[in-house]
């Protein structure tokens, strides 16, 4: 297999440059281009093509959220790490629903960036347990309705029904099965049937990724 292409965007020269020399140090890695800002970035990529982009959020000049939404635009296969010490929900919801395929603190360790990156390109996505949970912790405090324009993903070929949405919408809110049952005024069975019905469509493997599936495709209104 061909090793994965990476770029790394970051304002503080040492981080990048570290972060450069550790990954240049697995084989299954290849460090394609390294930039000081969103638009050298921006400038650069097309020369590089590099299949990950390892993007700090905060940056001079264009910040992260800036710079991903302009790159998956032009490289819709792109796939977009974002990078930050900042584990506020607001940022996580707003870059999950730009399209970004992975958020990870700074001072993760080595091991798990390199099954991040491994992750984006194999599954789609990587988010770990911290991020998810402060995730869901701004889904639920959010009041969540589905979005009637959103009801199916034609490129995906992915269809749902507006019970379906309801159900979602609570699933993302952190509501349980029985608990869904009883704002619905449906039966347990039914909920159960309608969130096994949520993850074989979508693809998601439990209430989490279903989160994300939802925010990444803007399933809801909040």
């Amino acid at each position: 297999m061909k090793p994965i292409k990476i770029a790394i965007a970051d304002d503080h020269k040492l981080f990048r440059q570290g972060l450069g020399q550790i990954l240049g140090r697995n084989e299954d890695f290849s460090v394609v281009l390294e930039a000081a800002s969103g638009e050298e970035l921006a400038e650069k990529i097309a020369a590089a093509m590099p299949d990950v982009v390892l993007l700090d959020l905060f940056m001079k000049g264009m910040d992260g959220k800036e710079v991903a939404e302009l790159l998956l635009k032009q490289y819709p296969n792109l796939k977009i790490i974002i990078l930050s010490m900042n584990y506020s929900p607001e940022h996580i919801l707003q870059l999950m629903r730009v399209g970004v395929h992975g958020y990870l603190p700074k001072d993760i360790d080595q091991i798990i960036l390199s099954e991040a990156i491994e992750q984006v390109i194999s599954k789609g996505y990587y988010i770990n347990d911290d991020i998810a949970q402060v995730m869901r912790q701004g889904l639920q405090a959010r009041d969540l309705k589905p979005s009637r324009s959103k009801v199916s993903i034609p490129s995906l070929n992915i269809g749902l029904t507006d019970r379906e949405m309801e159900v979602l919408a609570l699933i993302c809110r952190g509501y349980n099965t029985a608990r869904i049952a009883e704002e619905l005024f449906i039966s347990y069975r039914t909920v159960e049937g309608h969130r096994k019905n949520l993850l074989e469509k979508t693809g998601a493997g439990n209430s989490v990724s279903l989160a994300i599936f939802a925010v990444k495709h803007q399933l809801l209104d909040f």
